[in-house]
């Protein structure tokens, strides 16, 4: 198969390869998303083949306005449509009991369904030209998510019809996804909306044990993201926890193997082995935007293994740290006692 590259006034012609049943990469403001048709089965296992995808791992599904939601849930109650005039379009998914047009392949056999409004222009086009997409990153599974075409086309050329450009992605993680399906909303993956600016808006919400922790045994993934290693190179990822004196003296000290260190600005210079810095300390809005195109790099370079500072859990520390404990297997080497004991 050849994979087309489609420039941003191409949409049209993104729109008719997925009305034909095609799959193609579109850009979203969080990351690039392998989108088709979520309305069709047969569409989505397409989707599932090209990643490399168990199918147990839900899909979420992208619309072009609100309106759309009612179509494809069964409810939408008080809280998630304070959450959608809130957030919407941006960063958030909203997990709510599915209607009968979501196939059983899109929500992975689950009485739900994630939906979610994408801010990016290009992704609202392609979507409005279409139907509700389904549309996980357009990586191969495990690796990674792609935050630039050229991301995607590493990944997915020849597995795919086209990739839709729309240049480089702005937050860099996955959207935030809290579940309204129960009597108390649950994130299940943090983003850029964070859990402050949920609770802030409709009161108590709750953190899924798996945001920071590896899926309980028998556990079902109830959003994508949840998987027990995730988002990861080829080298082994291992995350350092400790101060800064600590952490540079362990990197530098660490000889015999082609190694990079993910650090911050403030790190670099006194840092002696290859350095991919992701923003300044504390930055972690320029951590998250940086944190795929840096595990990605490492692998570029030919590393064995990438040790990397241990992020915060507050804030948008979360989500960096959500992603990046799965890119590490949960590998976490501790320097000093952290006081770190979960997120509430």
């Amino acid at each position: 198969m050849e994979t087309l590259l489609l420039a941003p006034e191409e949409v049209g012609r993104a729109a008719e390869i997925i009305r034909r049943g095609g799959i193609v990469a579109m850009p979203t403001e969080t990351v690039y998303g392998l989108a088709g048709n979520a309305l069709d089965g047969g569409t989505v296992k397409k989707i599932f083949e090209a990643k490399g995808r168990p199918a147990d791992n839900p899909l979420i599904v992208h619309i072009s306005d609100i309106s759309q939601i009612y179509g494809l849930v069964r409810v939408f109650p008080e809280k998630a449509k304070i959450l959608a005039e809130k957030f919407w379009p941006g960063p958030l998914t909203i997990i709510l009991p599915k209607s009968d047009k979501i196939p059983d392949e899109v929500s992975a056999g689950l009485d739900t369904v994630a939906i979610r409004y994408p801010s990016h222009p290009l992704a609202q086009k392609l979507i409005s030209l279409s139907m509700p997409l389904a549309a996980p990153s357009a990586n191969l599974s495990g690796s990674p998510s792609p935050t630039t075409m050229r991301h995607v086309m590493d990944d997915m050329n020849g597995r795919i019809d086209a990739v839709l450009d729309g240049g480089e992605c702005e937050v860099g993680v996955e959207s935030t996804v809290i579940s309204l399906a129960g009597d108390v909303p649950v994130v299940l993956r943090p983003g850029g909306i964070t859990v402050e600016m949920l609770r802030n808006t409709i009161g108590e919400v709750e953190i899924a044990s798996a945001v920071i922790n590896p899926l309980a045994e028998g556990e079902k993934a109830e959003s994508p993201g949840m998987k027990y290693k995730h988002y990861s190179p080829k080298a082994d990822v291992v995350l350092v926890d400790g101060n800064d004196e600590e952490f540079i003296s362990f990197v530098n000290s660490q000889m015999g193997q082609k190694l990079a260190v993910i650090c911050y600005e403030e790190d670099k210079d006194l840092i002696t082995a290859e350095r991919i810095v992701v923003g300044k300390k504390g930055d972690y809005s320029a951590f998250a935007h940086n944190l795929f195109s840096a595990l990605r790099r490492a692998d570029e370079l030919g590393c064995n293994i990438v040790y990397s500072r241990c992020p915060e859990t507050a804030g948008m520390g979360l989500a960096v740290y959500n992603r990046i404990v799965r890119a590490a297997g949960f590998d976490i080497h501790l320097l000093v006692n952290s006081g770190k004991e979960g997120v509430q």
